[in-house]
């Protein structure tokens, strides 16, 4: 199945003409949670859950519809000075919303433990062990400097999963070329109001909550659910390519 979902994702995007895209999709917008701010207490409590999802991710949303609404703008005027500038803006913005889409369904109230199939059977091929897994994982993500995220990742290349760390908002598949599988947000707003600045205390506690369910279990699965959170930015998934970014439509 792993060979499948390879193949499948070499064939998943596509160039597209940016300016149609622009303006025939529709504003992006916060996507509700699957939980109650309170579900994921006491690893989680709610208050970190509120304002991350209702203030923190609002405005990666808020924002990517304003830089694209001047970037449609300036495609429009040709001006392509305008065009380079907002780079940053759609990248920051755009990784912002995609990363919490992904990182709020990579946890459940009724989370925890170790995952099932063929998830856990690649786990055990590509790191030894679970145990191994996990804890690596969780080296990467307290080791990121600043801000940024800790991913496991799909290589549709090497057939095989990668742990990554990327910094601020990057998308771990502009950035990498790696799908995003599981995703730990450490940011500082993430954790700060419980655990304060001790991020591995929060690294320690985050496992009791990630959902090892449907989405993660069944490669194929993932798949779907990989080209379904990309589909968010409607027309737009943000490739760096030195200062330029190029934008990408999925099938």
């Amino acid at each position: 199945m792993l060979r499948r979902f390879a193949a499948a994702s070499r064939s998943s995007a596509k160039l597209v003409a940016p300016l149609g895209c622009l303006v025939s999709r529709q504003k992006h917008t916060l996507p509700d949670l699957p939980y109650d701010y309170g579900a994921l207490e006491p690893h989680i409590n709610a208050e970190i859950m509120q304002l991350h999802h209702s203030k923190h991710h609002a405005t990666y949303v808020n924002n990517l519809n304003v830089a694209e609404e001047k970037y449609k703008e300036a495609l429009a005027k040709g001006d392509v000075t305008t065009q380079v500038s907002l780079q940053p803006a759609l990248k920051f913005n755009g990784g912002g919303h995609i990363n919490h889409t992904i990182f709020w369904t990579n946890l459940s109230p009724n989370g925890g433990g170790e995952p099932k199939g063929e998830l856990m059977e690649a786990i055990k091929r590509d790191f030894g062990s679970f145990a191994n897994f996990k804890e690596k994982l969780t080296a990467v993500s307290v080791g990121v400097q600043g801000s940024g995220w800790g991913w496991l990742g799909y290589n549709k290349e090497q057939g095989r999963l990668q742990i990554a760390a990327c910094a601020n908002q990057d998308p771990l598949q502009g950035t990498t070329g790696l799908i995003p599988l599981l995703g730990i947000d450490v940011w500082e707003h993430a954790y700060y109001l419980q655990y304060k600045n001790v991020r591995p205390d929060y690294l320690k506690a985050i496992w009791n909550v990630i959902n090892w369910g449907m989405y993660l279990q069944d490669m194929q699965l993932a798949k779907s659910r990989v080209e379904f959170l990309h589909r968010l930015l409607k027309c737009h998934q943000f490739y760096s390519d030195t200062t330029l970014v190029v934008p990408v439509a999925y099938k």
